[in-house]
């Protein structure tokens, strides 16, 4: 860089403030699962690029849709009635020295092993539907990747902050915990779709967590509740 320009901001940290609100979205929860697909696609992508052509060719794996399926939850166990949908988009080089790489084949196979590794009663082949958009992209974009200095090409920005606050570190921690192999292990009817929402005001602090439960561990209602209770409790 050849000029760096620093101020100050003279506006109380989140934390000083009165009120703060934090939201988290768990492993579970759509967003999360595209964002974590693609990742893991881009990364597939990469090493298969480096291993077949010697360096990481231009791609953008960033486009990820999550299409709800339809299911018929019950007490003990329902059925999966439509799976699914994971639309995966964006640009990609499909071909190198005119020889065409296997593109689809190798982001499907990883978003299949992200889910089979993270989402317990996901099957990858049964429960979801792969729809590839993924499209070859412009000479100009394809270029930049094989140049001796490799500059952005378009307007990038990053941003970052550090610490987190007091609620934010609940809050992060708390969405690990109730995802983490331990916690799992305690209480198998919960699943990975949690999202919390942490809101305070002064000292006081209230999550509010929306948790998924697997059917197939709830015998009824009655059963429900006992079990919604004592996970609250071991939280507290």
């Amino acid at each position: 860089m050849k000029h760096i320009t620093i101020e100050k901001t003279l506006c109380p940290s989140v934390a000083e403030l009165q009120i703060e609100l934090v939201e988290r979205k768990g492993l579970g929860h759509p967003d999360t699962i595209c964002d974590s697909v693609m990742e893991a696609a881009s990364i597939a992508l990469s090493g298969a690029y480096l291993e077949r052509c010697g360096r990481i060719l231009h791609h953008n794996l960033d486009k990820g849709l999550l299409v709800a399926g339809r299911t018929s939850p019950k007490p003990g166990g329902g059925d999966v009635l439509e799976p699914m949908r994971f639309v995966m988009g964006d640009r990609a080089t499909m071909s190198w020295n005119g020889s065409p790489l296997p593109v689809y084949d190798i982001v499907e196979s990883a978003a299949k092993t992200w889910i089979k590794n993270n989402l317990r009663f996901v099957d990858p082949n049964r429960h979801v539907v792969f729809q590839h958009e993924i499209r070859p992209g412009s000479s100009e974009l394809s270029d930049s990747f094989s140049r001796s200095v490799i500059g952005a090409n378009d307007t990038s920005a990053g941003v970052g902050y550090a610490p987190l606050s007091e609620t934010e570190s609940v809050v992060l921690d708390t969405e690990r915990y109730l995802n983490s192999p331990a916690f799992k292990r305690l209480f198998p009817e919960t699943g990975e779709d949690i999202k919390i929402m942490g809101f305070r005001d002064g000292r006081n602090l209230d999550l509010t967590i929306a948790m998924a439960f697997v059917d197939r561990f709830i015998v009824d209602g009655a059963d429900y509740f006992r079990k919604k209770h004592a996970v609250g409790e071991h939280l507290a």
